[in-house]
């Protein structure tokens, strides 16, 4: 599951996450790290079991709990059109 940010949408890392602005409506979108590594390795072209397997190394969470984060976090970035497939 590869993503692209729209071509109107800023990213910027921080030291807690990475901060997402939608420049056609001047929105800011935040996400924790946990969140930016799943986008981050998502923008890369990541397949969802690769960025699953790389939050359970990372943090204290089981393998349901992650793939159901990062399912709602894309469909949440989809319904906000920020990125696209």
């Amino acid at each position: 599951m590869s993503l692209r940010l729209r071509a109107d949408v800023s990213l910027a890392e921080t030291d807690d996450g990475m901060v997402l602005l939608d420049e056609r409506s001047g929105r800011y979108w935040q996400l924790n790290s946990s969140g930016a590594l799943a986008l981050r390795r998502l923008l890369e072209g990541a397949t969802l079991e690769d960025v699953v397997k790389a939050l359970v190394s990372r943090y204290p969470v089981s393998r349901e709990r992650a793939g159901s984060d990062v399912t709602a976090l894309v469909e949440s970035l989809r319904k906000a059109r920020l990125v696209r497939s």
